[in-house]
């Protein structure tokens, strides 16, 4: 029987109906396949996933599919957001078998869980026939089937341990440019981004480059960071009705995207437009963090103030069939009667025409001139074509919320919410906006009551009232840089002491003492076939990397040489291997604190906070900073407190100038 019925996944919900007997991954099941001596079908996606919902559609919907699954198999339907690890392990499988991995991830493996075959989507027809012959196959020959299974393991297992690797020469700073001379090779110079379709956002890859372009005064690399964030915003990909940022686009311009919004491309996109905005002043930076941060409060907020995961790429169409993007997309003629005798206008806009046309007279609204430009060709001052668009996109609104919504994907993530946690940080540091900071701390205080355990462990997932699965390395590592980010901001030293005590939990149950490196799962965790160690940055950075750039800040808050030393461990190990950099650009932007550039800032006086204000709406990447408005214990502001003074240290390699008793006296911040 399909035993999902009694899971909390949305994703294993969808599936809850299907004809197959699904089970979830589980000890129990695991036995069943041992005693029974079936092979095991694993079969990964996530509640957003358009290509899920099509095989499901088509082949666990289908009785024929169904009746030779469940005759021959244990078929067993995972989450990966609730189980990262399990897909991580089996993904790599499927990279090695064929060379390309992505979801719906299907795998057919040993009863012991070792992998014998595998790949993404597959039709029916071939479903069916290779399952057929994979079950002849390991009915007449297992022998074979067991050989192929342990040289896959042994592929497996060698790119998944981390081998000790220290650089025999200097880790010089001079290492970068020769990378990022390879890395603009890639460059889109019409659209921003990568030269390649599908087009993922990558954060971080803009994070670093704009703080690599910055401190060595590249107008290049600066001028491609504004015009791919620029395209985004101008895009399909942008909801400029909503908010909110879709997972990627299909196409070059940034236009079509695959629908679903991720909580954590968001929140990430927050801090990303928060910090461009503070190097430029740029109104439209404004407009997409507002309006993202907007979207996350109303639709992926809940009342305790965690946030949900992500809403789906398909919802309800006319026919109340489901449909890739029904809910945002619009025909020529909905325009036309709603915008009215602005269509014109609207049409130069939101280009509805053959630049704007998707599929099926279909039109995703997508923006290729600004507002000054089009304003001026039109006769009207720039205020009045803004005031015109808001009301537009007001108009849209209103008939857009008449439409079946796409679904909610109700679970929490310690790690997720903790990436929204610092976009609203980053937000509340450039725009001074409280309601900003009061939805991160009530995103920390719901995630220190309900997903932090008093024996100090971590929850991954939140559903229902009930905090489940032990956290992953990347739960900690990103809620400690969440902790530290709301340091940054009120200077309330209780955030940095979670942090601490966050990190050296980690310490003891992920560390890895010979490589250096954290596994991802907790020692205290069963194994998998393999160990996981999360070293490469992609959508997300990579949690090793996300903790290597906690250690280095916390190796100066608390003085810590073992914190430090950690790090350039780590540092020493990956920067002499990368020849992707957009797959190590959270390492990059690390590897820049031992740039000439980098500072460290003590600010400490009874107006410590209100010059904190002032410093965080700057953009200043190359700067930590740390003070107080009363004496403190934290080792680096350390006898720097004077009760009626405001004082200001500005430090380099653990050597600090005289103090300054006035902001306006520090003038080598900035590169």
């Amino acid at each position: 029987m399909n035993q999902l019925s009694s899971e909390t996944s949305p994703y294993l919900l969808q599936h809850a109906q299907n004809p197959v007997y699904w089970k979830a991954w589980n000890d129990k099941t695991l036995a069943q396949a041992a005693a029974s001596n079936k092979l095991m079908i694993v079969s990964i996606g996530y509640s957003a996933c358009h290509w899920c919902h099509v095989m499901e559609h088509e082949t666990f919907e289908n009785d024929e599919a169904a009746q030779t699954m469940n005759a021959h198999f244990i078929s067993i339907k995972i989450d990966r957001e609730e189980r990262p690890d399990i897909d991580a392990t089996y993904m790599k499988a499927i990279q090695i078998m064929t060379g390309r991995g992505g979801w719906p991830l299907n795998v057919v493996t040993l009863p012991d869980g070792r992998p014998v075959w595998g790949g993404t989507y597959f039709r029916k027809e071939e479903w069916i026939e290779t399952l057929e012959q994979l079950q002849q196959l390991y009915t007449n020959n297992p022998e074979k089937m067991i050989d192929y299974a342990e040289k896959l393991h042994a592929g497996i297992q060698s790119i998944s341990v981390m081998q000790p690797q220290k650089s025999e020469n200097e880790l010089r700073q001079d290492l970068l440019k020769p990378l990022i001379e390879k890395w603009k090779k890639s460059f889109d110079p019409e659209f921003g981004g990568m030269a390649r379709a599908p087009k993922f956002m990558m954060p971080n890859n803009y994070k670093f480059l704009q703080r690599y372009g910055y401190e060595n005064h590249d107008s290049e690399l600066l001028d491609f960071v504004d015009l791919t964030l620029t395209k985004m915003a101008y895009g399909g990909l942008f909801d400029t009705i909503d908010g909110g940022f879709s997972r990627y686009s299909v196409d070059m311009k940034w236009h079509v995207p695959h629908f679903e919004k991720m909580l954590y491309d968001n929140g990430q996109l927050v801090s990303l437009y928060s910090d461009a905005f503070k190097r430029t002043k740029n109104p439209l930076y404004q407009e997409i963090v507002e309006k993202t941060l907007t979207f996350i409060s109303k639709e992926l907020t809940t009342d305790e103030g965690a946030f949900y995961c992500a809403l789906d790429a398909d919802s309800l169409n006319a026919g109340k069939h489901l449909e890739e993007g029904a809910f945002y997309v619009w025909t020529k003629r909905e325009l036309q009667e709603l915008i009215k005798d602005d269509f014109d206008l609207f049409v130069q806009v939101f280009n509805i025409n053959d630049f704007g046309h998707w599929e099926h007279k279909n039109y995703v609204l997508i923006q290729n001139q600004n507002i000054e430009t089009l304003a001026q060709a039109n006769n009207l001052s720039i205020s009045e074509l803004q005031n015109k668009k808001k009301n537009w996109e007001q108009l849209l609104y209103s008939a857009r919320e008449k439409r079946s919504k796409p679904r909610l994907d109700d679970k929490v993530l310690t790690s997720w919410n903790a990436i929204m946690l610092t976009g609203c940080v980053d937000a509340y540091k450039a725009f001074q906006n409280e309601k900003y900071l009061k939805t991160a701390l009530k995103n920390a205080d719901f995630l220190i009551k309900k997903q932090w355990h008093t024996d100090g462990h971590l929850w991954h997932n939140y559903k229902n009232g009930k905090s489940t699965i032990n956290g992953y390395l990347e739960d900690y590592a990103l809620l400690c840089e969440a902790f530290i980010a709301l340091y940054e901001v009120t200077f309330d030293e209780k955030w940095l002491l979670h942090a601490k005590q966050l990190t050296d939990y980690c310490f003891d149950h992920f560390y890895e003492e010979q490589s250096a490196f954290f596994s991802f799962t907790s020692k205290l965790d069963q194994q998998l076939i393999a160990p996981h160690y999360e070293t490469e940055d992609n959508v997300i950075p990579a949690s090793n990397s996300v903790m290597a750039n906690n250690l280095h800040k916390l190796s100066i808050f608390f003085e810590n040489p073992f914190y430090e030393e950690t790090v350039t461990k780590m540092l020493q190990h990956i920067v002499p291997q990368i020849d992707y950099p957009s797959a190590f650009s959270n390492w990059l932007y690390l590897f820049l604190k031992d740039s000439d550039q980098s500072r460290e800032l003590a600010i400490c006086g009874s107006e410590a906070i209100q010059n904190l204000k002032n410093i965080n709406q700057e953009y200043l990447p190359n700067v930590i900073v740390a003070g107080s408005e009363q004496e403190t214990n934290l080792p680096f502001l350390n006898n720097r407190f004077s009760k009626n003074e405001n004082l200001f240290y500005v430090c380099r390699n653990k050597t600090c100038d005289l103090p300054k008793k006035a902001l306006s006296e520090i003038t080598d911040l900035k590169p």
